[in-house]
């Protein structure tokens, strides 16, 4: 039934609820069995090989790699001119899951991330009906809140427990640790909020710290040059004092402006946690804003065997941490923490929209009125995702025990793996500490003095392992390539007793083929 006004005809009423209810189901007899397809695989991944599933099929549930030029053909993506309605939906949709990788599945131990949960799925499709923006309290209430609980109650953990303690999200790790250089330099120098950047800035990370950091120096106007890399022990991968200590006098004596030192909890390649007490007090003795990035390695602090790691975090000036990585929350969920939010991190990003933050008009509360309700007035951004709610609704469902639980057993599986290969040292050279200090093993295959033959050998293995259900990285080192796999808090003990299976028969292989060529 329409009405007719101006001579335009207008719904009298709007079916978008059935529409959602009708789709909703349509695309689960999707995901479901995508989802499921992992489930399934599990045999195969204990076995070091694929198995033929329940119809008797053998099929790598994990992912149907293509090259770029033949999937840019099987896809036939394009954006049609009139709508294609359900059915053009719904196939796209089979498409997308037909051709991307199953991170559900576990020979999924390629990156610091995995999938989610069915309660992570659960918060996606809330924001999703919600579709606000966390940028003023008044159209977000709910959501605030429960952002600035989420984020206190994460940052206590770490040992802010001051009054404006807490934290806010940005888009991912990157954006995190940009604004906390951001924040670091207009605390520092007030007055580059005018005037822009003084001569001269010098930030400090570890050689093992996150390229982010670079980026951001280069997004902020410093240029890439103005990052200085610290030395690590080559043995733990740790930064060392007392080489920051002679590179900010260094910096002095060059009258340079050294101001922020990046310390990481969980380096990408090796795990490791740098010594965060005796970084603090050198940025206290040259009065230098102390960041920790625990994107990867923070979530270890739920667990009472390994929060040791971040000893002395409480000291930072601001720490990130990435839930969407070792709390398998949706991607992405990024929390910049810091002692003093309201106040600290506030002053330095404040600026004045009166079209968008409206002070409160009334004094009857002056306490509550020095809160900031207006998150977005606390970091970079205007438009916000509220994505405090994933992990709110991960930490309500499996609560703080949960965590625990789940980040002691990822532990003990990357224990459990680093133990697999240190017993097999004729095919194996670990290159990661026993235990190793985060939840990535990083090893070699039958290395040799040639970098090159054993860069080979290890990109080699890591294509052949696809074939075979899992996919694992590696990175450079000073003996050419070495394999990085990744473990996650749902990484099961079979799935890496398989893993090793594949890696020995794979590897006999490709030795084998390059003695021949020899």
């Amino acid at each position: 039934m329409t009405t007719k006004m101006n001579g335009i005809k207008e719904p009298v009423s709007l079916n978008r609820a059935s529409e959602v209810e009708h789709l909703i189901d349509a695309v689960k007899q999707l995901i479901i069995p995508f989802i499921r397809n992992a489930d399934e695989a599990i045999p195969s991944r204990f076995s070091g090989n694929l198995l033929p599933n329940k119809s008797g099929i053998i099929k790598n549930a994990l992912v149907d790699s293509k090259p770029p030029k033949q999937l840019l053909q099987l896809l036939s993506f394009s954006l049609p001119t009139k709508g294609l309605g359900e059915d053009g939906l719904l196939q796209t949709i089979q498409n997308v899951l037909s051709h991307s990788v199953n991170t559900w599945d576990q020979g999924f131990m390629d990156k610091l991330y995995a999938s989610t949960t069915p309660v992570g799925v659960i918060s996606e499709l809330l924001l999703s009906v919600l579709n606000t923006n966390l940028h003023v309290y008044q159209v977000s209430p709910a959501l605030t809140l429960i952002e600035k609980h989420t984020a206190r109650s994460l940052a206590t953990l770490f040992g802010f427990t001051g009054p404006r303690a807490g934290g806010v999200t940005c888009q991912g790790g990157s954006s995190s640790n940009l604004t906390s250089i951001v924040i670091a330099r207009n605390t520092l120098f007030p007055e580059s909020k005018l005037t822009g950047n003084p001569e001269g800035l010098i930030l400090f990370t570890s050689e093992h710290g996150h390229y982010s950091v670079e980026k951001a120096a280069v997004t902020c106007g410093f240029g890439s040059s103005a990052v200085w890399s610290v030395p690590v022990n080559p043995l733990t991968g740790q930064m060392l004092p007392s080489a920051l200590r002679d590179l900010i006098l260094k910096a002095i004596s060059e009258n340079k402006k050294p101001f922020y030192v990046n310390a990481t909890a969980g380096t990408t390649v090796l795990g490791s946690y740098d010594p965060f007490e005796e970084i603090s007090s050198i940025c206290k003795e040259f009065g230098l804003w102390m960041h920790i990035d625990a994107s990867w390695g923070g979530p270890a602090i739920f667990s009472e065997k390994h929060k040791y790691k971040l000893k002395g975090s409480h000291l930072a000036d601001s720490l990130t941490v990435n839930p969407h990585k070792m709390l398998n929350v949706p991607v992405t969920c990024s929390f910049l923490l810091g002692p003093d939010v309201e106040g600290v991190f506030h002053r330095a990003n404040t600026l004045p929209a009166g079209y968008l933050f409206h002070s409160s008009e009334s004094d009857e509360d002056e306490e509550e009125n020095k809160k900031v309700w207006d998150l977005a007035d606390l970091t970079l951004q205007c438009g916000r995702r509220g994505d405090a709610l994933k992990l709110a609704l991960s930490w309500i469902y499996y609560g703080s025990e949960g965590f625990r639980e789940q980040v002691d057993g990822a532990f003990e599986v990357a224990g459990y793996l680093v133990e697999l290969l240190d017993e097999r040292k004729k095919e194996f050279e670990l290159v990661s500490e026993n235990p190793a200090p985060c939840l990535q093993v990083c090893f070699y295959y039958s290395p040799v003095d040639d970098k090159t033959e054993n860069t080979r050998r290890t990109r080699t293995m890591v294509e052949r392992l696809i074939r075979r259900g899992y996919m694992v990285d590696y990175a450079p080192g000073d003996r050419g390539s070495f394999f990085r796999v990744v473990v996650n808090c749902q990484t099961l003990r079979g799935t890496v007793e398989g893993l090793v299976k594949a890696l020995e028969e794979v590897g006999r292989d490709i030795v084998a083929e390059g003695e021949k060529k020899e």
